[in-house]
């Protein structure tokens, strides 16, 4: 018998194994990437913001009708096929990248292609798990999921950091793809018993869009949430793409210290998915976002006075507990928000309204790359993580300010 307080173990093992796959898939191949264009290919902080944006720029495009599609597809065989082709372009970069024919612009465009994949796998994936465990254990499921993560992120980039300084940046891309693989493998044989959709020519998809739309902006609390994270995304993507720059061209750490940084994000990131449930469970879900939203800005706030004068070992220092504090905060709030918005949001809405709020979410994430390539390039590195840390408390004051303050996963309706 299954306990009330864990996930079913029965399809919720080989999701949870499969998406274990796409984290170490995912911290392998971004730092195998971000050696590639900023070291290999000598990409200037204007075209690494431009190869960041592209991994985003696919929800402008497609991300509305990638949630609506989702709802009306079998979950499941539409997650298998965004693994293998996500696996099949990072191997074709590794490829190129061998026949030494990669340029920073045909990196531009496979990103964009594994990027539109990825639109409909993470629809897929967010929206079948309410079918893998009950309601009450949404948040500690998504906290399995999120200590997978981070531990991916710890052991990844020190690992993908060495094979690059060993064997070069498509190394790193290859173990990445090979992983991708394998999760759309493992994905293809959960068992899943799925309702089977209603049939297509019933509806009209455009409705379908403004319905997903109308239930995330029109919602006593989702509403605020979904504005606060947005603005978190414009932070986190000025942020993130600056990191590459700072650390590798700045700071010199070089592959091997590039990828200790990131993983010391893995490291926090795994204490705060390990206290998440606890945490939402004691002060609410919603107060356990806003605390992680809080630190995230002061982690940032120490990443950008990291010294760049006391040597290598001093900048690993102050950045790599720059990153680990951001990786908790990360961890604490990535399960609470998860777990709310799958148990808030009903069955046949959750594509629509998962690929809505990250259509915004990405599409801001776009900006933010692009506007975090040219802030580094005019007003220096720390200048731009400054102006990032002052949108991350930006995100938090939203929540602060909301009624989403004090919001639990208990008031859902069952």
């Amino acid at each position: 018998m299954t306990s009330a307080r864990e996930p079913r173990p029965t399809g919720f093992a080989g999701f949870w194994t499969a998406s274990t796959l796409g984290f170490v898939a995912l911290s392998t191949a971004t730092l195998g990437l971000d050696v590639l264009v900023i070291r290999d290919l000598g990409a200037d902080e204007v075209e690494v913001g431009v190869v960041r944006a592209a991994q985003f720029a696919p929800y402008l495009l497609v991300g509305l009708l990638a949630g609506a599609l989702v709802d009306r597809w079998r979950r499941r065989p539409t997650l298998v096929v965004a693994h293998l082709a996500q696996g099949a372009v990072l191997l074709l970069l590794a490829l190129l990248w061998w026949l030494d024919v990669l340029t920073v612009w045909r990196v531009v465009a496979l990103v964009l292609v594994a990027g539109t994949f990825a639109v409909f796998g993470a629809a897929a994936e967010q929206s079948v798990l309410p079918d893998l465990v009950p309601h009450h254990a949404l948040v500690l499921a998504n906290a399995r999921l999120g200590q997978s993560m981070t531990v991916a992120q710890s052991a990844g980039p020190p690992a993908a950091g060495a094979l690059v300084a060993a064997l070069g940046a498509g190394s790193a891309l290859l173990l990445g793809g090979a992983a991708r693989v394998a999760a759309g493998v493992i994905v293809g044989r959960i068992p899943l018993l799925e309702s089977p959709p209603e049939p297509a020519p019933r509806r009209a998809i455009g409705r379908e869009i403004r319905t997903g739309l109308r239930f995330v902006y029109g919602h006593r609390t989702l509403a605020p949430l979904a504005v606060s994270t947005h603005l978190w995304f414009l932070a986190n993507s000025v942020a993130v793409t600056v990191l590459g720059l700072f650390a590798l061209r700045a700071l010199d750490l070089g592959a091997v210290g590039y990828g200790f940084v990131l993983a010391a994000a893995g490291v926090g990131g795994l204490a705060g998915a390990l206290l998440a449930p606890a945490v939402g469970a004691r002060i609410g879900e919603g107060d356990a976002m806003i605390v992680g939203r809080l630190l995230c800005t002061l982690a940032w706030v120490l990443a950008l006075l990291t010294p760049g004068d006391r040597g290598a070992v001093a900048a690993l220092v102050v950045l790599g507990a720059a990153q680990a504090l951001y990786g908790f905060a990360m961890g604490l709030e990535d399960p609470n928000e998860m777990g709310y918005w799958q148990a808030l949001t009903p069955r046949e809405l959750l594509g629509r309204v998962n690929a809505s709020r990250r259509t915004v979410n990405r599409s801001v994430a776009v900006a933010g790359a692009l506007l975090g390539g040219l802030l580094a390039a005019g007003l220096g590195h720390r200048g731009a993580l400054a102006l990032a840390a002052l949108v991350f408390l930006g995100a938090a004051v939203v929540a602060i300010l909301s009624p989403f303050r004090g919001a639990r996963v208990g008031d859902a309706p069952a």
